[in-house]
């Protein structure tokens, strides 16, 4: 049975050794699957030990997110997030709003009134025509370049491992996921949360990092630094502690994966608060970074409720949705 990395006010969310299920014999590879499906359709959320990335490589992907952050404001801007079906780009301080609201409107007034805290760069497979991602130019872009897309392989290949353990899981062939996985039509975002007085949280006290939402694609991989601030929602309606774990990936379920799993699977809402730990010395809490990695069916699938996922057609809650239609309307949304 797996740990715990999180277990308050009914959330229990597991610490799953991957290893297994990587490299492991069948009667333990099916323990790691099960582990993993019991996982989401309990907390919609699950840490990954042992999955394969190397640690050297995560230090050395967050060592080039904080170099590029660090760079000036208006060659950041040159790099700006320019459409939704492209979602590549450089976003500012305060243009994304994360929530649960429907319409653009409602987004743009909850913005102005309380801004999420963060400036975000989203990378998309390197190879998509009319989607360029917008890289640096000069000597060091180019080593970013090259670096982030050999991470974004890394990740890709384990997308595909843990909807492989979501397939064991639910019984159907291992495999049953990979053609909806192979193209890698996913987005690899570098978060900063820039360094931020305590008194802008005792002003008002609906302010956050990220405000609460659900992810809309099928898995989410994220990696932490040790900050901390990342919390889920518990069954209760609180929000809990998802506390940073040192060389594990927080993975959760989406919004596609719920819907393709006829809510078998949850998405469980989440958000980035003001940090547990107080400020190091005076007032203001360090710059916080995190990397996610969303996961979504190749965007050329229709998605259809998993077989197996209901007894008769009566129980079939979804008809079929286009990957990429769904996306690019939940991230319209959004900006």
């Amino acid at each position: 049975m797996a740990d715990s990395a999180v277990n308050q006010d009914n959330l229990s969310i597991p610490l799953i050794d991957f290893s297994p299920f990587l490299s492991g014999e069948p009667e333990a590879k099916a323990a790691a699957a099960h582990e993993v499906l019991s996982g989401f359709q309990n907390a919609g959320f699950i840490y990954l030990k042992n999955h394969g990335i190397s640690q050297n490589i995560v230090k050395r992907i967050f060592g080039q997110s904080a170099a590029f952050f660090d760079r000036p404001q208006e060659a950041k801007d040159a790099l700006e997030w320019y459409s939704a079906r492209a979602n590549r780009g450089y976003t500012a301080h305060g243009r994304e709003k994360v929530s649960q609201l429907a319409t653009k409107e409602e987004v743009e007034a909850l913005k102005a009134a309380v801004p999420d805290l963060k400036e975000s760069l989203e990378i998309g497979r390197d190879d998509e025509e009319g989607c360029p991602n917008m890289w640096p130019t000069d000597e060091e872009g180019k080593v970013f370049r090259e670096q982030m897309m050999e991470f974004f392989e890394e990740c890709k290949k384990l997308h595909m491992q843990v909807m492989r353990a979501i397939a064991v899981g639910l019984g159907i062939d291992e495999g049953w996921f990979d053609g909806y996985t192979d193209r890698g039509d996913n987005t690899l975002r570098l978060l900063h949360y820039p360094a931020v007085k305590k008194e802008v949280f005792e002003k008002n006290k609906n302010q956050v990092r990220a405000g609460e939402h659900t992810d809309y694609g099928s898995i989410t991989l994220l990696f932490q630094d040790q900050r901390g601030g990342l919390q889920v929602q518990s069954p209760k309606g609180t929000f809990v502690d998802a506390t940073p774990i040192e060389g594990t990936i927080v993975v959760n379920a989406g919004d596609l994966l719920a819907r393709w799993s006829n809510d078998s699977i949850k998405s469980t809402k989440h958000r980035v608060v003001e940090p547990p730990l107080k400020p190091e010395s005076g007032d203001t809490y360090p710059a916080r970074y995190s990397i996610a990695y969303f996961c979504n069916p190749n965007f050329n699938r229709a998605i259809e409720v998993i077989p197996g996922t209901y007894a008769d057609a009566a129980e079939k809650k979804y008809s079929a949705v286009n990957s990429g239609e769904y996306l690019v309307q939940r991230l319209s949304v959004t900006y």
